[in-house]
Formats: C-alpha cells, sequence, structure tokens
C-alpha cells in the first residue's frame, strides 16, 4: 500500500501553514485540477514554463477569462511548484502576468445609496449600513466578532483584513441603537446554542488549543451569525458560522433592480462610495486611506477621479455658453 501523500493533500497542508483564508484554499486547489487537467493529467514535475504559458493561452484566448482571473490561475500554479513540489522555476521569469486594466470604481450618489438601502432590512439591511457607514469589505463586516466592537468610542476594530492587517474604522452613531438591539437577538441564539450543547465557534488561527473555552464566550460570537448550525470543512466540529456573503450579495443585488438602477451595484460599491463621499466632504486623504485600510494612498487616489463633479473637476465650456 502507498503511504505517499497526495499532492492536493500536500497543497492543503502548505496552504494551511500559512493560514490561508479556506477561500484561497477552495480557489487554488481548483487552479491546480484544471491545469493538471488541461495536460491531460501529466503530473506537474514533468511540466514547466511552456505548460504554464499554453493554459494561460488557453484560459485568456478560449475561455475569454479577465486578466485578474488568469492572474489568480497562476498564482496557484506557482504556489504549486515553489511551496508545495519546492522546484527551482528558472522559466518563471518568461511567464508574463496579464495586465490588469485600471477602471474606475462604480460610486452610487447619497440618494442613491439611500433608496438601495431603504429596500433592506434585518440582519443583511445592518450589514449594507455598515459596509456604507464604515467603509468595511464585505467579508470583514461578517467576520467581525462581538468583542471588536466598540459603542463607548464609536469604533471597529478590523481583525485580520486584506494583507492580513489589523486596523481601526468608525461605528456610525446611527447604528448603535439597532445593532444593540441585534447584538441582544444574537446573545439569545447563542445561549440557546449553549443549552443545546453547542454554542462554540470557530476560533482564528492555533487560539482554540491556546484558549480552549474561547469559542463558548460571548465575545468570540460573530455579531452576523448564520441561521443554522454547519459542520467546518477544516475540522470535526459543529460550528455557527457568520452569514454566507452570496446572501448579501443576491439581497444587495435584488433591492439594486427594484429602485431601477442601471448602475451595476454590489455590496462592495458601498465601500466605494463611502471613500468617495468622505472625500466629497472634504476629509483629508491621509484619512480615508487609514479607514479603507490602504497600503498606498495611491490606491485611495482612485476615488478622486470620481468625485460628483465632473472629469477632474472642470466645469464644461457648454455650461458656460
Amino acid at each position: 500500500m502507498d503511504d505517499k501523500p497526495k499532492l492536493l493533500d500536500l497543497v492543503r497542508e502548505q496552504i494551511r501553514l500559512r493560514h490561508y483564508s479556506i477561500r484561497t484554499e477552495t480557489v487554488y486547489l481548483e487552479w491546480m485540477r484544471r491545469f493538471i487537467r488541461f495536460h491531460q493529467y501529466r503530473h506537474p514535475q514533468e511540466m514547466g514554463g511552456p505548460e504554464v504559458e499554453a493554459f494561460l493561452t488557453h484560459l485568456a484566448v478560449r475561455r475569454d477569462v479577465a486578466a485578474a482571473t488568469q492572474n489568480q490561475a497562476l498564482s496557484a500554479i506557482l504556489f504549486l511548484y515553489q511551496q508545495v513540489l519546492k522546484l527551482e522555476l528558472p522559466w518563471l521569469e518568461g511567464v508574463v502576468r496579464a495586465r490588469r486594466p485600471q477602471r474606475l470604481p462604480v460610486v452610487l450618489t447619497r440618494e442613491e445609496v439611500a433608496n438601495v438601502l431603504a429596500q433592506l432590512d434585518g440582519s443583511v439591511g445592518l450589514v449594507a449600513r455598515l459596509l456604507y457607514g464604515s467603509g468595511m469589505r464585505l467579508l470583514e463586516a461578517l467576520r467581525l466578532r462581538v468583542k471588536d466592537v466598540d459603542f463607548s468610542r464609536l469604533e471597529i476594530v478590523i481583525r485580520d483584513g486584506k494583507g492580513q492587517k489589523d486596523r481601526i474604522t468608525m461605528l456610525p452613531a446611527r447604528l448603535v441603537a439597532p445593532l444593540q438591539e441585534h447584538l441582544l437577538r444574537v446573545r439569545c441564539l447563542h445561549e440557546q446554542d449553549l443549552a443545546a450543547g453547542f454554542g462554540n465557534t470557530k476560533l482564528p488561527n492555533a487560539l482554540a488549543r491556546k484558549y480552549p473555552n474561547a469559542g463558548r464566550e460571548w465575545g468570540w460570537q460573530f455579531v452576523f451569525p448564520s441561521k443554522n448550525r454547519s459542520a467546518d470543512p477544516r475540522s470535526d466540529g459543529t460550528f455557527r458560522h457568520h452569514i454566507h456573503e452570496k446572501t448579501v450579495q443576491r439581497a444587495v443585488r435584488n433591492a439594486v433592480r427594484r429602485v431601477g438602477l442601471a448602475k451595476p451595484a454590489t455590496p462592495h460599491t458601498f465601500r466605494h462610495s463611502f471613500a468617495t463621499h468622505l472625500l466629497e466632504s472634504g476629509q483629508d486623504i491621509r484619512t480615508v486611506q487609514e479607514l479603507l485600510g490602504h497600503a498606498d494612498v495611491k490606491t485611495t487616489q482612485i476615488y478622486t477621479h470620481v468625485l460628483n463633479r465632473g472629469g477632474f473637476a472642470v466645469r464644461s465650456p457648454l455650461d458656460r455658453v
């Protein structure tokens, strides 16, 4: 019997060793499977630069994927060669990453934001208002823990955000009362779980081993828990995870349709609108950069191009005639 670990099991081991998210694990594994299938199930050790180029060309020409998708596939394949197979890549310099086009973000006006939010209620409506009121990314809001909401200071601590960085953003004063009422209902749900022998939430990294009882504590519970308990894909436990992001995405998409907006707005559009409206109101761009968690102010500067006074804030000569 061959006890040698399978290739994809080794991939999972290396991904989890680096504390990558379950989403990254799922996406990387799928791209590796597609790469191997494309080359008739040849082992990656038998392949190199030409095979990688052929696969990326197939994605761009035959599948017509976006540059970001092509680069995601390349990142997964390079992870396989560098971190799992531990192979030298002399052909790496010849592999060209697709250039992502510079696109301006979709931004809603204040009136459009108000109209869309008016269509959303319950937990999903609270999430959407939090996205617009604090500038968080969708998963940052959904992964929010009770202990990281400070009502007295009107602050939210975002743990392990993009780039595995922590940061602080604002808690809108208008959301204090509805969020506190929401947490009262969440606490009742948590107490019901505890009484039923559950109530243990998934903790990040190895905290569950270090603090075995922390997962049952109120402070570690998700602010926006799912309606149902479910098994965790990386462990044997049954937990109450946070709301699935597709639930919010679907609700926002339906709300946008109901108000008749032609703009392709998504939950992330609230974050773009948050930044743009702060800059419109005269906030310093460095402050907006910190609230958004951008590593470089150049990323934040893109919002200066979508301020609602037209291109480069210049008045058209036609308006002077």
